[in-house]
């Protein structure tokens, strides 16, 4: 079998060279020529996966995104096809609970406010959206569920009202893009929300840029009317508007979830996903391409206090780092798809033990670093 790659997928060729020949390729510039005698296709978010993409190609079985979002996926044309269709669903969800925590790190740092006096909502409470919560609660901060969707189909969480997101102090962006429908996510965020929003509100787009009307934002900005805004996500990437950027008070290209870790979760996922298509035993894991981090451990021996959360985040993964480059780099020849090609590496905080001496204190009681996310031994 011929299976097609995307260049950006990490250890590709360690998971599927026993199925035949690996070829990779470039996710946005990727075309139907190119891939007429392709069995397998593995893609990410850039790729659009429709009929013009496969036209050529009469061998196909088997299309796979390692990614959670599936809107770049024409699967009702695969279908027609009988092509089976395999997605990531939570591969990066902890990858991007880790870069809304380290952004909000830093807003609270720059703005002089204590981020447990907030209250955050939560815009889509699937895989990402409950692993945003899981991080943000086990530091302490109160955080709010908003998703109509899992509400009506009978999610026992408590929900809450739209009314009750637009008065919270931080709003942080998880759905999917949604074209139409009783639950239509595309410019959910339009004109007229983004009216209701106040200069004082942190406002978080971490999902697909569409969510978010950006030349509504660009102009209340422009009005010195917009929330202070973390945007990952941006309209028609990546040609996006550039003239929204000095108004982001974080602003990094579409790489939330964009860790080591979580990507070659998206990788092994579609690994398994092939392995059971094809009606064969999986044999390899994730395990056996653990790449070892950089800092692995580190002895604590004080109250782990706010501050101290705050340096032991960053030092895994501080999100300046990546708005640095972004700023430099954005009006370079593709800049934004260069930098995600060639993203300096990225851990999870999973990947740093933290062995805690003598550390239990009331100090510490708001902060529980095994659930936000840290491996914890304690002596």
């Amino acid at each position: 079998m011929k299976i097609y790659i995307d260049e950006n997928m990490p250890h590709g060729k360690d998971f599927f060279n026993s199925f035949g020949e690996v070829i990779t390729f470039s996710g946005r510039n990727v075309t139907a020529e190119q891939l007429k005698d392709a069995d397998i296709l593995l893609v990410r978010s850039i790729t659009k996966v429709n009929e013009g993409l496969l036209a050529l190609n009469e061998r196909i079985q088997f299309v796979g995104t390692a990614t959670i979002g599936t809107d770049h996926i024409d699967q009702a044309y695969l279908k027609q096809r009988n092509i089976a269709f395999s997605s990531a669903p939570g591969c990066n969800k902890i990858s991007v609970a880790e870069y809304v925590l380290s952004a909000l790190l830093i807003l609270a740092e720059r703005k002089q406010f204590v981020l447990n006096d907030k209250t955050v909502a939560i815009v889509g409470a699937g895989n990402t959206g409950s692993a945003v919560y899981e991080c943000l609660t086990a530091v302490g901060v109160a955080c709010k569920l908003y998703d109509p969707p899992l509400q009506a189909a009978g999610d026992q969480r408590e929900f809450c009202e739209f009314d009750d997101v637009l008065a919270a102090d931080i709003i942080s962006l998880h759905v999917p893009k949604t074209m139409d429908g009783e639950y239509k996510t595309f410019h959910l965020f339009d004109q007229g929300v983004l009216q209701k929003l106040n200069c004082e509100q942190i406002l978080i787009n971490a999902c697909r840029g569409e969510v978010v009307d950006n030349q509504s934002l660009l102009s209340l900005a422009q009005q010195e009317k917009a929330p202070i805004l973390v945007l990952d996500v941006w309209e028609n990437e990546p040609n996006i508007e550039k003239a929204l950027l000095p108004y982001v008070e974080l602003a990094t290209p579409h790489i939330a979830g964009y860790s080591l870790d979580g990507r070659v979760r998206g990788t092994e996922m579609l690994y398994q996903a092939l392995n059971q298509h094809l009606n064969v035993s999986p044999t390899l894991n994730s395990l056996d391409f653990k790449d070892k981090a950089n800092i692995a451990e580190i002895t604590i021996s004080a109250s782990i206090s706010a501050e101290l959360l705050k340096s032991l985040v960053h030092l895994i993964y501080d999100v300046r780092r990546d708005d640095a480059l972004f700023r430099a780099k954005v009006n370079d020849l593709n800049g934004f798809d260069q930098m995600r090609k060639n993203y300096p590496e990225r851990r999870e905080l999973s990947t740093l033990t933290l062995t805690l001496i003598d550390t239990i204190s009331p100090s510490s009681k708001a902060i529980d670093l095994n659930r936000i996310g840290f491996t914890v031994n304690k002596k």
